[in-house]
């Protein structure tokens, strides 16, 4: 018997943005699939449009795995995960026995299967992708708590966006251009 995806289920019970207000939570279930769904789409946007080259479905297996490593450790926020280096490293650490420990509880014959989606080379330009596809998940979140008059999020809007701004591929621009501004709307903005 396996516990692996008795662990992943866990994803549904943490909870994101946790030092902070919030109008709606977000779990890490909820983060995933949105995070796969931009990746996806980020590849499908680089690939279309730019002439990339990426795997868009293997860039959407990867965010399927990229927060494998809370049902262990918990969601620790953004600006204590990067408050200085030493710690940032110490967790890094903590992620990777994380990840191995998740490996671990599956058979055997099944172990390399797995392993490359839950600690991908992360050199691979669909993790690359995954990261900003992660950054446009946050930026989302920022957007909508900020829509209904949470101003608790302003202050990670504008790092998000910032770092965004910077981000070498196309896609990103071309998603945030294209598709960020909508989120602020309401269901009769939607359908209208």
């Amino acid at each position: 018997m396996s516990k692996f995806f008795a662990f992943l289920d866990r994803m549904k019970l943490i909870d994101r943005w946790s030092l902070m207000r919030n109008t709606t939570k977000e779990d890490v279930a909820q983060h995933t699939m949105q995070v796969a769904m931009i990746a996806h789409a980020l590849c499908v946007i680089e690939n279309t449009l730019y002439g990339g080259k990426l795997d868009a479905e293997k860039a959407a297996v990867y965010a399927l795995y990229h927060e494998a490593a809370e049902v262990v450790t918990g969601d620790l926020p953004t600006p204590v995960k990067y408050y200085d280096e030493d710690i940032n490293r110490a967790y890094k650490n903590i992620e990777r026995r994380a990840e191995q420990k998740l490996l671990d509880t599956l058979p055997n014959e099944l172990k390399n299967a797995f392993s490359s989606f839950v600690q991908p080379d992360k050199n691979a330009a669909e993790c690359a992708i995954v990261k900003r596809a992660d950054k446009i998940s946050a930026l989302i979140k920022c957007v909508e708590e900020i829509a209904v008059g949470n101003n608790e999020f302003e202050k990670a809007y504008k790092a998000t966006a910032d770092e965004l701004a910077d981000a070498p591929e196309k896609s990103v621009k071309y998603f945030m251009d294209v598709f960020i501004p909508e989120y602020s709307g309401s269901l009769d903005d939607l359908l209208g």
